[in-house]
């Protein structure tokens, strides 16, 4: 996968020479999940904020998005290739946190849920293709610059009606793809940049050869100084992030996911106001193992460019 090498090595080259020197906000402030002044002491049920950020690479993270992408699938005997509208609804409900001694440490359990659902642009009545359902119970730990999610979640995919109509039989073999998976994830705030680790294991799988480990990890870089600012509107920052995920399933050959692109948010409001949630426009890129569920045993690459709301 030279191109997907290549891109890697460019996120994490750029990012170590863009670190400044000075001393910047918090990342989780930066990142748009900081906690309400007035909800930063003690137990708080039904929060706001967060103390872990989410991922902005993962193309399982549970937020709200549009893209479109133009995609090649490898499918062992040919390549094809179509332009793909993938979309996203998702978000996370906060239903309690008990708040460290100082500011911005805590943990907190939460509810997520979402699906993923991807349309073949190239036909007249954009074909639903595959939609990835999932729940899950996330606890998120913060102790300073060091953050932890630990998540157990249970996701289900399904292959659109349209494309099993459209499809001859010998490609309608179906994958009953359903599991869950208990997850660990582990991440370090430094400036602008942030690195993250973990892993999850799969049970209760189906179908039953499916493997059971994967390892997860990446890089984000997000800078405190707006690039494009809009004075009392708000302004626009620099993201960039790559996202890495190797599992059993396929040998341990990676998966690689890259964002970058600026997002949105409104000028600060004074504590103890919440500060207002996040969109952004992104350039995608993807190579690896299909993220879609239904096709999990395929190859794909695509690229693109995304709308994404609300979840970083």
């Amino acid at each position: 996968m030279p191109g997907a090498r290549r891109i890697a090595c460019c996120l994490v080259t750029g990012t170590l020479l863009a670190l400044p020197a000075g001393a910047q906000s918090s990342w989780p402030a930066r990142c748009g999940t900081g906690l309400p002044v007035a909800e930063a002491v003690g137990y708080v049920p039904l929060p706001r904020g967060d103390v872990f950020c989410p991922l902005v690479a993962d193309p399982k993270g549970a937020h709200s998005f549009v893209s479109v992408l133009r995609e090649s699938t490898d499918t062992g005997a040919v390549t094809l290739a179509a332009n793909i509208a993938s979309v996203g609804i998702g978000d996370m409900y906060g239903l309690g946190r008990w708040n460290g001694a100082r500011a911005g440490d805590g943990v907190q359990f939460s509810l997520s849920a979402g699906v993923l659902a991807q349309f073949d642009l190239g036909t007249s009545s954009y074909d639903l293709l595959n939609a990835d359902y999932f729940v899950g119970l996330p606890v998120t730990i913060r102790s300073g610059a060091v953050s932890a999610r630990l998540r157990v979640y249970h996701q289900s995919s399904h292959l659109g009606d349209e494309y099993l109509l459209r499809e001859p039989p010998d490609r309608r073999d179906r994958e009953n793809l359903s599991f869950e998976a208990a997850e660990v994830l582990l991440s370090y705030d430094a400036g602008p940049l942030r690195v993250y680790g973990g892993g999850e294991l799969l049970f209760h799988r189906d179908p039953d050869d499916l493997e059971a480990m994967v390892a997860h990890g990446g890089a984000e870089f997000r800078p405190q100084v707006r690039v494009l600012p809009l004075g009392g509107l708000g302004g626009f920052r620099l993201v960039v992030a790559g996202d890495f995920k190797a599992a059993q399933e396929h040998d341990w050959k990676p998966a690689v996911s890259a964002r970058a692109g600026l997002e949105y948010d409104r000028a600060g409001s004074p504590p103890p106001n919440p500060q207002g949630r996040r969109w952004g426009v992104f350039a995608e890129y993807y190579e690896g193992p299909s993220p879609y569920g239904q096709f999990f045993r395929e190859r794909v690459r695509y690229a693109g460019l995304g709308i994404h709301f609300g979840g970083f």
